[in-house]
């Protein structure tokens, strides 16, 4: 497996215990919609929760930067298209976890976790 392949599912572990801790519970897991991908689809009270899991071996470039208008904008079409599939009653929430993980170095993983991130927009996603 490539290194930043690596990365990425030490990522999506760290992210998925993070989540279930804080009484997420876990529906989906890198769901693939056409050509979009939703990392986790969750259930957090009432909400449908759609998760982006981005992960970093340094702490050179800021993971958040990787959630653009263009990657909101997909996830938001993507999570439209899960809850028109599965007839989903509830209120959709987007929540991004950033994750600088380098385990070479012996530094314990920085986490964090922005629930409810951004809303979609008024058209596409509902």
């Amino acid at each position: 497996m490539a290194r930043h392949n690596e990365t990425g599912s030490r990522g999506e572990r760290l992210a998925r215990e993070h989540l279930l801790t804080l009484g997420y519970t876990i529906i989906d897991t890198n769901v693939k919609i056409g050509h979009y991908e939703i990392d986790f689809v969750a259930m957090h009270g009432s909400r449908i929760v759609f998760v982006e899991v981005k992960t970093r071996s340094s702490d050179i470039s800021d993971p958040t930067d990787a959630i653009d208008e263009r990657k909101m904008r997909r996830l938001c079409i993507a999570a439209d298209s899960y809850i028109r599939t599965y007839d989903i009653p509830h209120e959709p929430q987007f929540d991004v976890i950033t994750i600088i993980d380098s385990p070479d170095t012996g530094k314990e993983p920085v986490l964090e976790h922005f629930p409810d991130a951004f809303r979609p927009p008024l058209s596409g996603a509902r």
